[in-house]
Order: structure tokens, then sequence, then C-alpha cells
């Protein structure tokens, strides 16, 4: 087995349906730009108020991916 090493980067999502759906579509979009994601834990959870009811929801993502090449020897 390899030694890993992660980058991690921050992630906000939000959705109007759900935290699930937030973290999801966080994920989705990060995944057209950031090959080799592995990981996700989330840091925060928040949401916005309107009119005595919630209005949606969001998250804040650590997301760790693997860095590529190999390392020098």
């Amino acid at each position: 087995m390899k030694d890993h090493v992660y980058k991690v980067v921050e992630l906000v999502g939000s959705s109007e349906t759900s935290i699930e759906d937030a973290i999801k579509t966080a994920i989705a979009r990060a995944s057209r730009t950031i090959r080799n994601m592995r990981w996700f834990e989330v840091a925060e959870t928040r949401g916005h108020i309107e009119a005595g009811a919630v209005a949606h929801f969001q998250v804040t993502l650590r997301v760790g991916f693997t860095i590529e090449g190999e390392p020098e020897a």
C-alpha cells in the first residue's frame, strides 16, 4: 500500500431542499475541476430563515483529494 498525501480544500454548498442536497451539490460541482477527491467532513451547518421557515440550508465541507504524481527518490 502506498503512502497517501492529501490536499484539503474548503467548500460551501447550499440547497433549498436539505443538508444532504447541499453536500451533494458542493461535491458534484467541485468534481468538475478537482480530481481524486477521496473524503469529506462537514465542518459547519447553518441555514437561512425567511418568514419563520427554513429558506435554505448551507454546509461548509472540508474535502480531501490525493495529489497526483510519484514522490521523487
